[in-house]
């Protein structure tokens, strides 16, 4: 199963926590400069074969000249294309408008990924395929993903950022909830969006645990859970007196901290020695 196989590549599903985005079908693909079409004409196949959109939206197409695909949807250009071959060339062709390669629309893929840049939008591409196509996300990623949506001026292109923009729309996805394996609300991606994946958050944890460290951490990490990626604490450690050294307004301060306390980030988490 093609999406199956996504999972396995990236080891995600998404959950927004944000409103739903709109979905695109395949059908509803926005065809646009330098995508390449494949057209077919039932009983003529002189007709059919591959076709390069050019700069202004038009191609030359056999009998009828220039036609215009950029701005159409596949199906509509589909039956714009029946409608000038049914002007007096044939009685009622069949004709069908598929995408041989996908150039005018693009996400890009930005942060803690594999392969991070701009991925070739396909119609009705999700969020899903565009991080396996930039090759996964990375075991330095957070345990979020977002994506931004931005109103780009005219021949604006590039990647936006989170915050950097007043009309930007943002979504978040959490990476837990893609690992829970629903794909009920799979985001469907928009030509210009930018998936960015933020670099995991680091704690430290030092005293009487087996591997003292830097250890990236979740939002969700609790104090027993970093305790645990430092391996545990030795038999020497007294659990009941574990402390933590916080930023607080640029100041370290100590805190006291329950083993069910979520970490934040740049903890130090200290197990001191037990008295006896």
């Amino acid at each position: 199963m093609r999406i199956s196989g996504m999972l396995v590549a990236i080891g995600l599903l998404v959950t927004p926590v944000a409103g739903p985005l709109s979905a695109q079908s395949a059908a509803d693909y926005v065809i646009g400069p330098q995508d390449i079409l494949l057209i077919q004409v039932f009983d003529q196949p002189d007709l059919g074969g591959k076709y390069t959109v050019e700069a202004d939206g038009t191609f030359t197409f056999p009998m009828i000249g220039r036609v215009k695909a950029g701005s159409l949807t596949l199906r509509g250009f589909e039956r714009e294309l029946k409608v000038r071959l049914a002007d007096g060339y044939f009685r009622s062709p069949q004709v069908t408008v598929a995408v041989e390669q996908y150039r005018s629309q693009r996400v890009f893929v930005m942060g803690e990924v594999r392969q991070p840049g701009p991925v070739a939008l396909t119609g009705g591409m999700t969020l899903i395929e565009a991080l396996a196509r930039a090759g996964s996300t990375l075991p330095t990623s957070s345990g979020e993903v977002s994506i931004v949506r931005a109103a780009r001026a005219n021949g604006e292109e590039g990647p936006a950022m989170p915050g950097q923009d007043a009309a930007t729309e943002l979504f978040r996805a959490s990476i837990r909830d893609l690992q829970g394996g629903s794909l009920s609300q799979n985001i469907e991606l928009h030509d210009g969006d930018t998936i960015f994946v933020p670099r995991a958050e680091l704690v430290y944890v030092f005293g009487e645990v087996k591997n003292p460290g830097g250890y990236t951490v979740q939002k969700s990490t609790t104090v027993l859970q970093a305790l645990s990626l430092a391996g545990g604490v030795t038999e020497h450690g007294a659990m009941n007196r574990v402390q933590v050294m916080r930023m607080v307004k640029g100041q370290k301060v100590e805190t006291r901290v329950k083993l069910t306390d979520l970490v934040r980030p740049e903890d130090t988490i200290i197990v001191p020695q037990r008295y006896f």
